[in-house]
């Protein structure tokens, strides 16, 4: 890990070790020739490109290198392009691209050509009609490619299929308040490596400030609570893991996103742009947004490298380009 040392004036984020230096202008493009709407989620291909997947579509992907410069651009079928996950599958990488205007799951290459789409879930019996569904993210069991559906902004189901997008089971669904085995926006999804010999799913229940954690067949074992967080999406890295929070304190309080960074405990360490997080007796005390820094607007995802330093995209945040934070 390069560490970078902040220099007088440089905005600094973050806490204890997990402190972070803000990048001016990082991927920064003319609006007129690469646009962007939403900058909703993003994923690093294995040549180390960082690939951002946009609702707008002049260009629904855009493709960075590291330093900020467009390698490549594409997409302009994905109006609700929403969830971006990358995997691994027979030697080369693919796309899964959720698109919420479409009401599909669509699987491509890394130039976009489409292989195949995932459509709503009609098998379950719990859908009338393709509008019902509306999916934000996905996750993949790296042992066999199963793929899990986040049906955030719909009906709340996690739907798995098999790497070839065959129905296997659903489970959750919509609470308007709050129960163990069901969500109040299911965001996002992640399959969780990190005890090799037992992998589960942690999926967002973001009205309720909490992650969840399931067995990979869907059944609760517990429930993890971040009060004053509005979690978009876990995203894993080494020991950690990473998340966006697009709003605090209260679902309607516009510009209020951070980010968290919680260990191997699911405990919080560092919350770059909001209050440090506060333990008593064992209990996360409610965070809000660090006035002091106005970075964020609205963080939608999260992504970090292998020097550790952090990417953001931003929904509804001015169409403003991601941003880079540098570990220091």
């Amino acid at each position: 890990m390069k560490k970078i040392a902040p220099k007088s004036g440089d905005i600094i984020l973050g806490h204890g070790s997990f402190r972070y230096k803000v990048v001016p202008n990082w991927g920064m493009l003319d609006a007129g020739k690469n646009p962007v709407n939403d900058c909703h989620e993003m994923v690093e291909d294995a040549k180390g490109r960082l690939i951002l997947l946009t609702n707008e579509t002049k260009n629904n992907v855009l493709i960075y290198d590291k330093s900020g410069k467009l390698l490549e651009s594409w997409g302009h079928s994905y109006p609700g392009g929403h969830g971006l996950t990358i995997l691994n599958e027979g030697g080369e990488q693919y796309l899964l691209i959720c698109d919420t205007a479409r009401h599909q799951v669509i699987k491509t290459d890394l130039k976009g050509r489409e292989i195949f789409k995932i459509e709503y879930p009609k098998e379950t019996g719990m859908y009338d009609a393709p509008n019902q569904f509306l999916p934000t993210e996905t996750a993949v069991n790296p042992r066999n490619g199963d793929i899990y559906v986040a049906d955030g902004y719909g009906a709340n189901f996690i739907t798995q299929y098999d790497a070839k997008g065959k129905y296997i089971r659903h489970f959750g669904g919509k609470t308007s308040g709050y129960a163990d085995d069901k969500f109040n926006c299911c965001h996002g999804v992640l399959v969780d490596t990190r005890d090799a010999a037992n992998p589960t799913l942690l999926i967002t229940d973001r009205v309720n400030n909490s992650l969840k954690r399931f067995t990979l067949d869907g059944q609760f074992i517990t429930r993890y609570h971040y009060p004053g967080s509005y979690i978009c999406r876990p995203v894993l890295h080494g020991s950690h893991i990473l998340a966006a929070c697009f709003r605090s304190t209260s679902e309607s309080n516009v510009g209020s996103g951070y980010i968290q960074i919680l260990d191997q405990d699911m405990r919080v360490v560092s919350t770059p742009g909001g209050s440090a997080p506060e333990y008593q007796n064992g209990v996360l005390q409610a965070q809000h947004k660090d006035d002091a820094h106005q970075v964020f607007i609205h963080p939608h995802d999260v992504y970090a490298d292998s020097d550790e330093n952090i990417y953001v995209p931003q929904w509804a945040s001015n169409k403003t380009y991601p941003i880079k934070l540098e570990r220091i």
